[in-house]
């Protein structure tokens, strides 16, 4: 192993967390271009398993851990009601109006929101269980 002085680690943990991220935007649009199927490009708990593997490693498991780390920070601003880029969208909207947004608008967007997470979570675990446990 390579040991590197602080500075160097930030450096590098700076330059593998944009990647990581960068990453993930770009295969998201793939899943969007129809170019690789959703259910063999998403993972959930089932896959994320079986990525950390049946044996114990250090270093697998704190590079899993910090890219799991980035994703989740990047699927947390995307602009999904539920979600804290969902919260930003309604402050810029309330910025641009310079009044607060109304709380039935505010609660249909809570709800719209709930209901896209549960149908992903729900197809991420269907994704997992056919292509980890099923095949």
């Amino acid at each position: 192993f390579e040991q590197y002085g602080i500075a160097k680690s930030i450096a590098l943990g700076t330059n593998r967390t944009v990647e990581t991220i960068t990453g993930n935007i770009k295969g998201f649009g793939k899943i969007f271009r129809q170019e690789i199927p959703a259910d063999k490009a998403l993972g959930g708990p089932i896959a994320i398993a079986f990525m950390y593997g049946k044996v114990w490693d250090w270093e697998r498991f704190w590079g899993l851990t910090a890219m799991l780390s980035a994703v989740l920070a990047f699927m947390n601003i995307l602009p999904i009601p539920a979600l804290d880029g969902g919260h930003v969208v309604f402050l810029l909207a309330e910025m641009v109006m310079r009044r607060p947004v109304h709380d039935k608008v505010l609660l249909v967007a809570q709800y719209v929101g709930m209901v896209i997470l549960l149908t992903l979570m729900v197809s991420i675990f269907g994704f997992d269980i056919w292509n980890k446990i099923l095949r």
